[in-house]
């Protein structure tokens, strides 16, 4: 079988998150750290942080039930810094847990992982068109690379906390 034909990650459905405003109270999440280089992260280190926080997620039987729930973010708070949030459906003991709270307006966008900026901007146009500010912004990447060269498709989600 080729590389190509597994399922690694699972189809994304742009309508489930498309222009959609999220209200999250107190949202589990399991957070890591990585370091970046103007914020290009070192993919190796992305693939084994997120596979530890996916078996403590499994191990504590806490993972999304549906795989396509599933839903990790980063968001970077320096050039040199990234953050990773796993979302978990409850508390894992012995793992970094946080909540995440607040409105979240999500707008999926299509395009290479250097393209983030010109989505923020983008982003940043379709807030003001509903009289909205962003005070932050966190990425979903919907596909792993060897997934987006599958299915065609570099989506992410950029979710602005307004």
């Amino acid at each position: 079988m080729n590389a190509l034909d597994q399922e690694c990650c699972p189809s994304f459905s742009v309508e489930k998150w498309d222009e959609k405003t999220f209200e999250w109270d107190r949202k589990p999440f399991l957070k890591d750290t990585l370091r970046t280089l103007f914020h290009i992260p070192f993919p190796p280190t992305i693939g084994k942080k997120i596979t530890r926080m996916y078996h403590q997620a499994e191990n504590a039987q806490v993972n999304m039930p549906d795989k396509r729930d599933g839903l990790v973010m980063f968001r970077d708070p320096s050039p040199f810094k990234s953050e990773i949030y796993y979302a978990v459906t409850n508390h894992v003991e012995g793992a970094n847990n946080t909540t995440i709270s607040g409105t979240f307006v999500a707008k999926v966008f299509d395009g290479p992982y250097e393209a983030v900026p010109k989505f923020i901007k983008e982003m940043n146009v379709y807030l003001r068109q509903q009289d909205k500010e962003a005070k932050d912004f966190y990425v979903h990447y919907a596909y792993c690379p060897k997934c987006a060269k599958k299915f065609q498709h570099n989506y992410m989600v950029l979710f602005a906390e307004v």
